[in-house]
């Protein structure tokens, strides 16, 4: 537990997840409604032979008195266009605005609303050049060398309609220990998408969950066919927002989104970030990768999947040696594409799940959105080899009413021949995605898939009394794919506000909670190992960026692992709104970066 004194302001922590009273109800949508403070950006281009410069941003909230310190502007950039390009483009842009003027006659579901989507502090913010010396409460421990990367979703450009927050460009956050020293900066991931968009001054590709849904987003996908077609815009290298994982591999910081390849971001040795670019593995990957790929901590591998929603196969899974060399493509097939976000690993296993939110294109005709749950299908989990060079021995075992959006850790307990599988079991599947009255439940979850009889079970991991939603974290990764006995996840209350997180002990449900403060809130925790080997799993430290909502300033908690003591508080120099997922690069491995 913090001390009395330090409870109220810097974080708490308790043995149990007990509260007075009723529990809040926790709606499916992010907010209620409320006005966008947004960084202020051009949003026009004129379509003809021009310079397009885009101005220094700068962005203010009504609690501070000074602008947000942001980079230099980019480069003026000149794009020289033909008569025929020139007259496209304005036809084009007379139909959008059409379009968008349909639009607003109607109102946006919460889950494509821009107004709820990314109001309060899940709005976005200007970058911020590296920063040193920042000011720390407490003792940071000695152990913490290196960088605590984060990922998340910033939109460049004010959305002109629907937006999803999942549909921001993606910016990384950074803190550096170094030397005794700490610094911050935060930067745009240079995405191919980003850098034309901020060179034509306005978004002009579709946002796959806020804008394509109805019949109004099949007409923006033709209009981004018909400027792909007019070269007004080239979407050949990529249209990936790379705004939600982070993984160290091989020398290289690649920042992911399940739409595009990853993207190489180096951190540079003043703790600023540069994108060095898409990145392909060296010719190898020809095809996404999804945002949560597995490096194994024993035989330094990584693992990944890809899906496709057009075309098959639907799904591919490979792995790459330490060294980087791709595996040749695994294929699985798969009845219609369907939502991956995450998956396992085992020693000998890898764990696939086929899960009832599915992407039918069709529903856009009908005038519904293309992600959707479908309740007659069965949900499943696949078992296949690490080193399957096709998917003829893969194993399905059925899990009935099963949407995990995480899985957390699995393991194999050859006693049983069962393969473990701790994830969230979120419901309802789709609620993210689209607008609904029922409340949001995540559940910690054992599922138990017996390959001897090809059975599953299921184990809800806390009692009923201590229940909470539990979304975004992790177990020890020095224990991915092995037994773990614990895992640090958020507490996502309330919804899809985190205030604190859980350590629970999967084998006993046991649960302690620690609470970052009076309206603080946070995002995921991140597990960082004292010493990989050490004899108890517990021996780290969780790091979380959390933002004060009251004096709007944001910091990075520094937390003992074992018991949930905070050890330091690193003050930052401008906000951090909410985010996705993170990592940390120890100090010898910022020196090896590629």
């Amino acid at each position: 537990m913090a001390s009395a004194a330090a409870a109220a302001n810097l974080g708490s922590a308790s043995s149990s997840l007990k509260r007075p009273g009723k529990k809040p109800n926790i709606n499916c949508s992010l907010q209620t409604p409320s006005t966008l403070h947004f960084p202020k950006r051009s949003t026009t281009y004129t379509p003809s032979s021009t310079t397009i410069s885009t101005p220094t941003p700068t962005t203010k909230h009504p609690k501070l008195d000074t602008p947000s310190p942001v980079a230099p502007s980019p480069k003026q950039q000149q794009k020289q266009w033909n008569f025929l390009q020139s007259a496209a483009a304005m036809a084009l842009d007379a139909v959008e605005t059409a379009l968008v003027s349909h639009e607003r006659q109607h109102p946006l579901p919460k889950t494509a609303d821009p107004r709820v989507q990314i109001s309060g502090n899940f709005a976005p913010v200007p970058e911020q050049p590296v920063v040193q010396d920042l000011p720390v409460t407490g003792k940071i421990p000695d152990c913490i060398q290196g960088a605590y990367l984060r990922n998340g979703a910033n939109p460049f450009h004010e959305p002109v309609a629907g937006h999803h927050f999942f549909d921001g460009d993606g910016m990384v956050h950074a803190v550096q220990f170094k030397k005794g020293s700490v610094s911050y900066s935060s930067r745009f991931t240079e995405t191919n998408r980003l850098v034309q968009e901020r060179g034509l001054g306005r978004p002009l590709f579709p946002k796959a969950i806020g804008e394509l849904h109805g019949h109004s987003g099949i007409a923006r996908l033709l209009l981004f066919y018909a400027r792909g077609a007019f070269g007004i815009v080239d979407p050949s290298h990529g249209t990936g927002v790379a705004n939600a994982g982070l993984v160290y591999f091989d020398g290289h910081l690649l920042a992911m989104s399940e739409d595009d390849l990853p993207y190489h971001v180096r951190v540079l040795p003043s703790g600023d970030l540069q994108t060095v670019g898409r990145y392909d593995f060296d010719g190898q990957l020809k095809s996404t990768m999804i945002a949560h790929p597995k490096v194994d901590p024993i035989s330094g591998e990584l693992f990944a999947l890809s899906y496709d929603v057009v075309q098959k196969p639907y799904l591919k899974y490979f792995r790459f040696s330490p060294d980087g060399k791709k595996s040749p493509d695994v294929e699985i097939p798969l009845d219609q594409p369907t939502m991956m976000h995450d998956f396992a690993i085992t020693e000998r296993f890898v764990v696939v799940p086929d899960q009832q939110v599915v992407f039918k294109l069709p529903e856009m005709i009908r005038g519904g959105s293309p992600v959707i749950y479908d309740k007659n299908k069965m949900a499943r989990f696949g078992i296949l080899d690490k080193n399957a060079t096709d998917a003829s021995n893969i194993r399905w075992i059925e899990t009935p009413d099963c949407f995990c959006f995480h899985l957390w850790n699995a393991w194999e307990e050859p006693e049983t021949d069962e393969v473990v599988v701790i994830g969230s079991c979120m419901t309802p599947a789709d609620s993210i995605f689209n607008e609904c009255d029922e409340s949001l439940k995540s559940v910690l979850s054992e599922i138990r898939l017996n390959l001897k009889t090809g059975k599953s079970t299921r184990r809800q991991i806390l009692s009923e009394a201590d229940q909470v939603n539990l979304e975004a974290g992790m177990v020890n990764r020095n224990l991915l794919g092995r037994k773990s006995r614990f895992a640090y996840l958020a507490l996502a209350e309330p919804w899809p506000k985190v205030s604190g997180f859980a350590k629970v002990d999967l084998s006993t449900g046991e649960v302690h909670e620690y609470i970052y403060g009076d309206q603080k809130f946070g995002g995921e925790p991140l597990f960082l190992p004292r010493d990989p080997n050490s004899e108890r799993e517990d021996d780290g430290y969780i790091l979380a960026f959390v933002h004060d909502e009251k004096e709007w300033k944001s910091e990075l908690q520094i937390v003992n692992a074992m018991n949930l003591k905070l050890e330091a508080t690193v003050k930052l120099p401008s906000r951090v709104p909410y985010g996705f997922h993170g990592t940390f690069i120890g100090a010898k491995d910022l020196e090896k970066q590629a």
